[in-house]
């Protein structure tokens, strides 16, 4: 039995080895830690503001006189751009008597215009000519008002006639037609000597 104790620590010693090399073996170094990945920005454009169309300014109503052959003559108010039969609608339509084929109902109106729908064997009035675009009326030549074509705006800006005088004006040429002179104004009830002084180199029948 003593012979056998001497190899007891050789034996030892190979168990520590073996234990040390399987260590060694099994240690592996940590491999670096991998950088971390750059943050993706996604970029969004910023949304530019809806445009607004600005609103369009609405013309001014045109004001026109309808006489003759309708059911309800006088002056009327009309959307800007208006045609002939809208005055003519306006005034309740063309009486019996009204000779519609010798008008251009698709003719565009004026402002202050004095529109007469004729009866059945008369004379139609001469239309007046249009204006360019952006154009105001001028009334007559040389500036005088045209007492048979004035509209109520016209007449009222003569001096000492206001619009009480200047509906009179137009209901007197409805009933007796046009003025055949400028003297004849004075038939108009309340418009005397005095004021048509005042008026005389002012208007035109022409």
């Amino acid at each position: 039995m003593e012979r056998l104790r001497p190899l007891r620590w050789p034996l030892t010693v190979g168990l520590l080895l073996l234990t040390l090399i399987g260590g060694v073996l099994l240690w592996r170094p940590a491999s670096p830690s991998a950088p971390p990945a750059a943050a993706v920005v996604v970029y969004t454009p910023t949304p530019r503001p809806t445009e607004v169309p600005l609103p369009t300014a609405t013309p001014p109503p045109i004001v026109v006189y309808v006489s003759g052959a309708v059911v309800r003559p006088g002056v009327y108010a009309l959307p800007a751009g208006a045609r002939l039969a809208d005055a003519l609608a306006a005034a309740g339509g063309a009486s019996p008597q009204a000779d519609l084929e010798a008008i251009n109902l698709a003719r565009r109106l004026q402002d202050e215009e004095h529109v007469h729908i004729p009866r059945r064997g008369e004379t139609p009035r001469p239309e007046p000519t249009p204006l360019p675009a952006g154009a105001a009326p001028s009334g007559s030549p040389g500036g005088k008002v045209n007492i048979n074509t004035a509209g109520l705006a016209e007449l009222d800006s003569l001096p000492g006639i206001g619009p009480g005088y200047a509906q009179r004006i137009i209901d007197y040429r409805q009933a007796h037609g046009p003025f055949s002179s400028i003297e004849e104004i004075q038939n108009v009830p309340g418009i005397g000597p005095a004021t048509f002084a005042r008026i005389r180199d002012l208007i035109t029948v022409q």
